[in-house]
């Protein structure tokens, strides 16, 4: 593993990023480190906050960690119950009302499907359930999916404020490309709200990070090697800024000599093909770099850079 110059690995959970910090409880100023990791989204959420009022922060860091389980309930595509899970089995009967949270988070979907010219489609919900990488050893038969591919389905879906209508039952939405990185940005407003600007959320593959570290240093991110997880890529120190990756080395299949993954191309209804197996992206909001990085894997042509600068300025390619 790339060296860390005399530092520990602070983040373990699963993931693809690892934290650097100093291996001490306990640093200059009194400042204590207070962390909690929860299951959340499928993965492990990881919550960091540098303190002098361990009780206060604990308190904080609870309000953040909901924020991330409204998030999960309300908008996962896995549970019927969710506002997604309501609205991708009856939108394309009737209109279906969603919370403020979830249309706020689909609205800005279809701006960026249509800023990326369909690269990012956040109505891929039948192709993803086709392609369910964590349950097959197979790919599913081409007639299933092929009809699918270049679709542009985002068109399909209309929005008038909470009000969502789909034109037809292959419009189904999928939210996963964007949904974990507002989730993070909800968490981590949280504990900016509560007065704690030094402060880390990581989620999976999406973070934040907000002030300094424990040690007075930009926090220091590593991002694991798709091909060997117990190696760092390459470092990115950061402050005040999120980092979003996507890769297809954590839900994926192998068959036939070819990974298939999650992350499904709006071109072909199947797992896109990429000569890298990640994409990483730095922004001023999660919630962009996760769209941006969802956008971006296996599409880094100059076109496609220019369209996600276009829509946020603050984007950069890690």
């Amino acid at each position: 593993m790339n060296s860390w110059s005399r530092r520990e690995v602070l983040t373990l959970g699963a993931g693809v990023f690892a934290v650097a910090a100093l291996p001490i409880v306990r640093a200059r100023r009194s400042a204590l480190l207070v962390r909690r990791a929860v299951p959340v989204m499928g993965t492990i959420g990881e919550i960091v906050v540098v303190s002098d009022d361990e009780s206060a922060a604990r308190e904080s860091i609870d309000r953040a960690v909901e924020r991330l389980h409204f998030v999960d309930r309300t908008m996962t595509r896995f549970d019927a119950s969710s506002e997604v899970g309501r609205a991708n089995a009856r939108a394309a009967q009737h209109p279906v009302r969603v919370g403020r949270q979830t249309a706020r988070v689909i609205a800005e979907a279809l701006r960026w499907a249509r800023s990326t010219d369909g690269a990012f489609d956040p109505c891929l919900g039948r192709a993803s359930e086709l392609w369910d990488v964590t349950r097959r050893d197979a790919p599913p038969a081409r007639a299933e999916w092929a009809r699918l591919a270049g679709r542009r389905l985002y068109e399909g879906l209309t929005q008038e404020e909470d009000r969502i209508a789909f034109a037809d039952g292959d419009v189904a939405i999928d939210l996963g490309g964007i949904a974990k990185g507002f989730a993070v940005d909800l968490a981590a407003d949280a504990l900016s709200e509560d007065g704690l600007d030094r402060v880390l959320v990581n989620v999976g593959g999406d973070l934040v990070a907000r002030g300094l570290s424990q040690d007075g240093d930009p926090w220091l991110v590593g991002v694991r090697s798709p091909s060997d997880p117990s190696r760092i890529a390459h470092k990115i120190s950061i402050h005040d800024e999120a980092v979003a990756t996507s890769g297809d080395y954590e839900k994926y299949f192998d068959f036939g000599g070819r990974r298939y993954h999650h992350l499904i191309d709006p071109a072909t209804a199947a797992p896109r093909i990429a000569e890298d197996h990640s994409v990483t992206v730095v922004a001023a909001r999660c919630m962009s770099a996760d769209a941006a990085a969802t956008a971006l894997f296996g599409r880094t042509e100059d076109s496609m850079l220019e369209k996600i600068r276009a829509h946020d300025p603050s984007l950069r390619v890690g």
